[in-house]
């Protein structure tokens, strides 16, 4: 019983640096996603190439995760779409990638790299 009371803190902070990784740093404890949206978020890298009402056009890499190549686009921003930071046109980012029911991908969050 010992043993597993001394065990529990390190495994709770050990289980929160892994959550930091696989979530690229994001801090998502403070978004306005559901939790089935947040568990199917896929991050990627990408540039900003301008940002408008309700509007981003990125330029991207592959996305395996999604089965999405290389590509210059515009993706709507989820109403209170998460932005991590400054981000201007040209700045490297990462995105947070939500599905909606409707299939589509939307920008959940930005951080800035």
């Amino acid at each position: 019983m010992k043993t597993l009371l001394h065990t529990l803190p390190i495994l709770a902070l050990s289980a929160g640096a892994a959550l930091a990784q696989a979530s690229h740093g994001m801090d998502h404890s403070n978004m306005p996603m559901t939790d089935q949206q947040m568990e199917g978020g896929v991050h990627a890298t990408a540039t900003i190439n301008e940002i408008g009402a309700g509007t981003a056009n990125v330029s991207h890499g592959p996305i395996p995760e999604i089965g999405w190549p290389p590509m210059t686009m515009d993706l709507p921003l989820l109403e209170g779409a998460e932005m991590m930071g400054e981000v201007s046109p040209g700045d490297e980012v990462t995105l947070m990638l939500i599905k909606g029911d409707d299939g589509m991908y939307a920008i959940g969050a930005i951080m800035p790299n």
